[in-house]
């Protein structure tokens, strides 16, 4: 017998709404014990895809496995998971003992078994003690967690989270997130989850699916998403970024030598997205480096391994970590994150702002 080697796959899935076309042709593998995350816009299919994993949407076209099993015409209840959504979803009438013991019931767990299952997944989710309260006496996040205990108390085979903590505050999504990643961790469940965040998908995830416009732009880890995009997308998308455009001048073996106005740029050939990797002498491009790779000094300096440009500031921002400093370079606005900071900056002073090549990526127009 073959072994399997994910629990969830998606082949072929195409999903239209009208005119729109939601999912277009996407296939997905999710390993056993991994959190994948699906990252992207508003629109972009995201949920759409959790929701033919749950069986809630049936694809036009293509077909859902879970543990090597076709279950495209499977209802969601036959499907052995556990499912919490962003509104909590939590019966208001009953108590969170009864909200944990509703889906026991329906699997007609014996008594002495439910309560072991029932203090278990409270314990995990860390709300011990309040058995007997009503959602209304809780506060969101810790709503938000009975809904997980809930998802957990029945043993799922698959978990899927749809934007769980996306109504909760800044601090409180952090400090969920983290409880998620480490429940994930101890039972061991597969789980997908689903964010428009993209901290918590590179905090929180084994493996990133950045989707736009119903396709699938990248799967990999999230130091991977972050630092190696394939796509223009998925960096512009990922975190803060500059562009410049220009032509490149020259090709060698090992770098490509790209002409900004009156000076040179040069760009690691690694360092090529999208799928046209055949860049010529003459052809025109845009240059992306992210905010913190950019080095920023008062001095003209020195190295063997930053190329240096003579810039001036327009603005200061103060994070509290770092400082957001906006320069003019080469006649276009730059975006630098640094945690030091010399008191002589003011808007318009002249400064030196200098990268590594290996830093810069390379798309073709």
């Amino acid at each position: 017998m073959q072994a399997i080697k994910n629990d969830v796959e998606i082949k072929g899935a195409y999903k239209q709404f009208g005119s729109n076309v939601v999912l277009n042709g996407i296939n997905l593998d999710v390993k056993q014990g991994e959190l994948l995350t699906l990252l992207g816009p508003s629109g972009c299919g995201k949920t759409t895809t959790l929701n033919l994993i749950a069986g809630f949407l049936e694809a036009d076209e293509g077909d859902v496995y879970i543990k090597g099993k076709k279950v495209t015409k499977v209802p969601p209840y036959k499907r052995d998971l556990g499912m919490v959504f962003q509104t909590y979803s939590l019966f208001p009438h009953m108590t969170v003992y009864e909200n944990l013991d509703f889906g026991l019931k329906l699997r007609k767990v014996e008594k002495s078994e439910k309560e072991k299952k029932i203090a278990r997944a409270l314990e995990l989710v860390k709300m011990s003690g309040l058995e007997n309260r009503y959602p209304r006496e809780l506060s969101g996040g810790q709503r938000q967690r009975v809904a997980i205990a809930r998802a957990l108390v029945v043993e799922p085979e698959l978990l899927l989270l749809d934007e769980p903590l996306s109504n909760l505050d800044a601090k409180l999504r952090h400090e969920l997130r983290t409880e998620i990643k480490r429940l994930q961790k101890e039972i061991g469940v597969t789980t997908i989850f689903v964010t428009h965040d993209q901290e918590e998908a590179l905090s929180m995830s084994d493996r990133v699916v950045v989707m736009n416009a119903g396709k699938i732009e990248q799967i990999s880890t999230p130091t991977s998403i972050y630092n190696h995009p394939d796509t223009e997308f998925v960096f512009n998308f990922i975190g803060k970024s500059n562009c410049f455009e220009g032509k490149i001048a020259s090709v060698e073996s090992r770098k490509i030598s790209v002409q900004v106005d009156h000076d040179i740029a040069h760009v690691d050939v690694k360092n090529i997205m999208g799928s046209d990797k055949a860049c010529h002498a003459g052809d025109e491009v845009k240059l992306y480096i992210r905010p913190e790779k950019i080095h920023i000094s008062s001095v003209q300096e020195t190295s063997t391994s930053r190329e240096f440009h003579k810039a001036k500031i327009t603005q200061l921002n103060y994070l509290g970590t770092s400082w957001e400093v906006d320069v003019l370079l080469l006649g276009k606005p730059l975006q630098i994150l640094t945690p030091a900071f010399d008191s002589s900056w003011q808007p318009g002073s002249e400064v030196y702002v200098g990268w590594n090549p290996s830093d810069l990526m390379l798309i073709k127009k």
